[in-house]
């Protein structure tokens, strides 16, 4: 599913109000559907964005950065945890590197990767899918790529 409409440079505040309920909205009905099909623990839903947004404000929004908030929901899920290391959210932190824009210590490759195994590929085959995934994820280790799925 594609959605534009997220590019905020101006009234985030409002934006966010408008867009997140609808969000929350249907990925509760998916996920309500999935189970009461029996599906739940078979289907995995998982949000991705190509880029985040800065701390810094442009006036009433932000411009783009590197990171961002990913989801993922599903019968197979460990759930109600933050995967990856979370940011110190305030400007000249360790992990800004320049007017609130945060450099990712968890890359999508590695949750993608994670999705990946469990969808059956195998390790050997993960760089024919996501060629960074070396950058991120040792791929002779024993260890899931961030440990979120059953």
């Amino acid at each position: 599913m594609q959605w534009g409409g997220w590019d905020f440079h101006d009234e985030v505040v409002s934006n966010m109000a408008r867009m997140i309920p609808i969000v929350s909205q249907a990925v509760n009905a998916f996920s309500n559907a999935m189970a009461a099909m029996g599906l739940a623990d078979s289907v995995t839903l998982f949000s991705a964005s190509e880029f985040g947004r800065s701390l810094t404000s442009n006036a009433r929004g932000s411009d783009h950065a590197w990171g961002g908030n990913q989801f993922v929901v599903g019968g197979a899920v460990k759930g109600r945890r933050i995967y990856g290391q979370y940011p110190a959210l305030h400007e000249g932190s360790d992990v800004d590197c320049g007017r609130g824009r945060i450099i990712p210590t968890t890359a999508v490759d590695q949750y993608a990767a994670e999705l990946a195994l469990w969808l059956g590929v195998t390790k050997t085959d993960l760089p024919l899918v996501l060629p960074n995934i070396s950058r991120f994820y040792n791929l002779t280790g024993s260890a899931a790529p961030l440990g979120f799925l059953l």
